[in-house]
């Protein structure tokens, strides 16, 4: 008789390690496997001729698969992902491989990470047995503003991360650039805290959804809500006494020419619980008339339903899931919270839509029809 408790088992976090060519991903990758923290991870990378691990090799568990000296399981992908973390999955539960609690996912420089989340979140089957614990996108910081001017997947790659990791800060000789940097950085995602690459293997990796002990993380961290709403408040009053067109190309840190113009996150709250069939019309409007426009969406949101347990909300573009209900509230605020990172599109059409369906005070829940003239057209 297994002692293993009835009833499905607890989600494996999975991070998934981002970054553009050469930012150092690899250097911060090394570190983290050979820390204690890292045991019993599983860390997948795109192929071993990118990284030095030849120190680190104890024994090959399978084929493509080394088990490290600290513990951690590392495989390639060959193909595909999905079928990788599936087989993972078939080992563990089979006993061939020794039962890992983290998954890792180190993506190819020039990745997009919103493919990747797509491929976990909506998986039927994975996006029960794994969660997305967030992205950790390195930023170099010699080349990190020369890159995000010119490349629009390092900017993507900055602006969906929950963590964003600033490596070679040594090399700088002018601590004004790093500041910089950071700043820009920080305008262009909020809600993500900003790491040096020496921080504490715990603070890059974990502090996401799910804590590796099965109680709840700081929710706070991976959602960050308060930090996007100070953020917009500083922006709102910066921008006062301004008419503020396009992108307001006349503030020196919106300049059109930059890749990170166009994309801004922003966070919608509703003090009262929220129908569950309401939240449901509202996320499927929004999905499938602004889908490629949704970089990230994420929330916690109390169901009128059952509003002791709130549900967690992941989006990424055209896919919007709700992977888990957690059994408590991580704090006294039982606001529903939901951020959008966004790529051209306003907040007012989104509020809109919002304020319709979830019910701002003293609007009723409508009928799609009295929102056929919003920006946001809910025809199909």
């Amino acid at each position: 008789m297994s002692d293993r408790p009835a009833g499905p088992l607890p989600p494996i976090p999975l991070t998934i390690l981002t970054g553009f060519l050469g930012a150092g991903k690899t250097t911060l990758l090394n570190r983290l496997v050979q820390d204690p923290a890292m045991h019993d991870t599983v860390v997948i990378i795109n192929e071993f001729g990118e990284i030095g691990l030849d120190h680190l090799l104890v024994e090959t568990v399978d084929d493509g698969m080394i088990l490290l000296s600290a513990g951690c399981l590392c495989c390639t992908v060959r193909g595909d992902l999905i079928s990788t973390l599936e087989d993972l999955l078939r080992k563990r539960d089979n006993g061939r491989i020794a039962p890992f609690r983290r998954v890792i996912i180190e993506t190819t420089g020039l990745a997009d990470p919103a493919p990747i989340l797509h491929a976990v979140l909506y998986h039927p089957y994975l996006s029960m047995r794994y969660a997305v614990e967030g992205v950790v996108t390195v930023v170099d910081a010699v080349n990190g503003e020369r890159t995000l001017d010119a490349h629009r997947e390092a900017v993507r790659q900055a602006a969906v991360a929950e963590r964003i990791v600033i490596a070679k800060a040594d090399l700088l000789a002018d601590k004004a650039d790093l500041a910089r940097l950071r700043d820009r950085l920080q305008a262009l995602n909020p809600g993500a805290r900003i790491l040096s690459a020496d921080a504490p293997v715990e603070a890059i990796v974990a502090g996401g959804l799910f804590g590796l002990d099965g109680k709840i993380a700081d929710v706070r961290d991976w959602l960050s809500a308060e930090a996007v709403e100070e953020a917009e408040q500083r922006h709102h009053a910066h921008q006062h006494g301004h008419h503020a067109h396009g992108h307001g190309g006349h503030h020196h840190h919106h300049d059109v020419n930059r890749h990170d113009a166009g994309i801004h996150a922003f966070c919608l709250t509703s003090e009262r619980p929220i129908r569950q069939g309401a939240l449901d019309t509202f996320l499927d409007f929004l999905r499938s008339s602004q889908g490629a426009k949704l970089l990230r969406v994420k929330g916690l949101v109390a169901i009128a339903e059952d509003p002791e347990h709130p549900v967690v909300i992941h989006g990424v573009q055209h896919v919007i899931h709700v992977p888990a209900v957690l059994p408590r509230w991580p704090s006294e605020d039982r606001r529903s919270r939901v951020v959008f990172i966004v790529q051209d599109l306003a907040r007012e059409p989104v509020e809109k839509l919002w304020n319709a369906f979830i019910g701002a005070p003293g609007i009723d829940q409508p009928d799609a029809a009295a929102l056929s003239d919003s920006p946001l057209s809910l025809r199909r």
